[in-house]
């Protein structure tokens, strides 16, 4: 593990003012531990020799300020690191939602728990990193050198033998922290899955209970909690041993100091105040190293976390998407009107896999018509849809929007221009006008309730309680999946975009929402630009034509294949 990641002091502006207020603490900490040993040392040679207390106040007073100091200045240190490590945390969470919510999908397939876990409990755990850890690590690495300077000019053999065990320390802690990071990041990989898995257990466990596999469930989060135990238990162990290690290193090279300094002054060649300043001296010395240790395993779990959060943002989306060389090299605005959407030789092969899910796709949507694509699951209808949304970048070829290349579009602006209605739309707590301003925050009263008339859901809002002021619940639990479907057709009404995408919105419903569901639709792709993808060829007398998809290609009609030529 790097003492300090780079990324934190690019990423965080927290991060560097924290850095030069700890390096300036810590200075000032090492000037006070001097000061502090040298009065002591002072004062009580100064007490072997006679002198009493009205000579020697000056002395106590001035060691009990700096003790003081020293307390303060802890305190005061603490407290700003932590309010560091909670701006750091929020600068690295603000980062990773508008990642992950503006992005494309995550490479690595993480659930929706794990990036729950990793922006909470994760990064949480940058509080010991921050707060101890890296105080510690300035202080082990201005203490032991002022020692030494000091000690160098009171007495060179004492400073000799410091400086030969002192490497000790460090030496112990690298080849303890090789072994232990390995097991950390293997603990942090077991309390992320655990916490993505139950997560997914307990929104999906109504549909678990239907089919019967609430126990199987159960069974798994048991054991890969008990896998997790082990690991903390292993690295605990680990954490444990090393004090212990550090410990021993450090008390026999402080031993070794006295038992020389000790020997030396009992036959006189050493003076009491010299070496009472070694004796108070090289314990300080040595305790940052070892502090260091011990704080390394307590920062271990936040700083993998971290590595976590930079591996996502430094993904795809993560960075501006590059230009084709036959792109514009400025950022296009998307067209208002009459969008024309064209997919030339389109193919998308998912990392770890050798089947692509787009094979040379050539397929034209003319402005202001719509299309239906069918085919069965997995044939790569949502893909082609995540293609046109740019949550996916096609491995090969182009799409172009009235002859504009897509990847040369602003992806937000693109969007704003594009409504989506996913198979499951997700509903907030929200009142019902809240769920339809999603389509468009600024709208007043009468375009919510205009567009929820043209999505078929008046006489459904007209039977809630309060109205549009009926709170739905979590993921709308007042209404039904049709009546789900159609809150998510108004916000497409209340957006008004000219391309319309939507990803299976009769699946799963009855005959009477279906209908309803098919009337607003048809509405909805009056004089716009649409794309439907569906299993069912119902959609015909909605759609001006209809094309299908199987294992990535497009079958025209007639049999035709779209792709590579043919």
């Amino acid at each position: 593990m790097k003492p300090l990641d780079p990324r934190l002091l690019r990423t965080a502006r927290a991060v560097r003012v924290h850095l030069a207020v700890t390096v300036l603490c810590g200075a000032a900490v090492t000037g006070l531990i001097l000061a502090q040993a040298w009065l002591l040392a002072h004062t009580i040679g100064e007490t072997t020799r006679g002198a009493g207390p009205g000579e020697l106040g000056w002395a106590i007073g001035a060691v009990g300020l700096v003790a003081l100091a020293r307390a303060v200045l802890a305190h005061g240190a603490e407290t700003a690191a932590l309010r560091s490590a909670a701006r750091a945390k929020s600068q690295l969470r603000r980062r990773l939602v508008a990642h992950v919510t503006s992005g494309p999908p995550d490479p690595a397939g993480r659930s929706p728990g794990e990036l729950v876990t990793l922006a909470t409990r994760g990064l949480d755990a940058l509080d010991d990193y921050f707060a101890r850890y890296l105080p510690q690590l300035v202080l082990a690495a201005l203490v032991p050198l002022a020692v030494l300077v000091v000690v160098v000019r009171a007495d060179w053999i004492s400073a000799l033998v410091i400086g030969l065990t002192l490497p000790l320390i460090p030496l112990f802690m690298a080849l303890v922290g090789w072994h232990t990071q390995a097991r950390t990041r293997r603990q942090w990989r077991l309390l992320n899955r655990l916490g993505g898995h139950f997560l997914d257990v307990v929104e999906g466990l109504p549909t678990l209970a239907l089919f019967r596999r609430a126990k199987a469930e159960a069974a798994l989060v048991r054991r890969v909690t008990d896998d997790h135990r082990r690991a903390t238990m292993g690295t605990l162990r680990i954490a444990f041993l090393s004090a212990f290690v550090l410990e021993l290193v450090a008390t026999l090279a402080v031993a070794l100091v006295a038992v020389e300094v000790g020997l030396r002054l009992m036959y006189g060649r050493l003076d009491l105040e010299t070496a009472l300043l070694v004796l108070i001296l090289a314990p300080e010395a040595y305790l940052p190293l070892r502090e260091v240790g011990a704080r390394f395993h307590a920062s271990m779990e936040g700083v993998a976390a971290a590595e976590q959060v930079f591996t996502v943002l430094d993904g795809p989306g993560g960075k501006p998407v590059s230009r084709r060389p036959d792109s514009p090299g400025h950022a296009e605005q998307a067209p208002k009107r009459g969008v024309a959407l064209r997919l030339e030789d389109v193919a998308v092969t998912y990392p770890g896999r050798d089947t692509p899910a787009l094979d040379g796709v050539r397929l034209t949507v003319p402005a202001g018509s719509s299309l239906l694509v069918n085919g069965p699951s997995g044939s790569g209808k949502s893909t082609l849809l995540a293609v046109l949304l740019r949550f996916v970048e096609p491995g090969a070829g182009r799409v172009t929007v009235d002859g504009v290349p897509l990847d040369a579009l602003d992806p937000d602006a693109w969007r704003r221009r594009v409504a989506w209605v996913p198979q499951q739309p997700y509903l907030f707590d929200d009142t019902v006008a809240g769920n339809i301003r999603l389509g468009d925050p600024g709208a007043s009263m009468a375009s919510v309730r205009r567009a929820a008339e043209l999505a078929e859901l008046g006489e459904v809002v007209a039977a809630l309680p309060d109205g549009y002021e009926t709170r739905l619940g979590e993921h709308g639990a007042r209404l039904s999946a049709g009546q789900r479907q159609r809150v998510a057709l108004a916000r497409a009404f209340l957006r008004d975009a000219p391309v319309v995408l939507l990803d299976e919105p009769t699946a799963h419903l009855d005959p009477d929402n279906a209908a309803a569901v098919r009337t607003a639709v048809g509405r909805l792709l009056h004089g716009r630009t649409g794309v439907i993808v569906a299993h069912d060829a119902g959609w015909a007398d909605v759609v001006d034509d209809t094309v299908r998809i199987d294992h990535g290609r497009l079958r025209l009609p007639h049999g035709l294949v779209s792709g590579n030529g043919r």
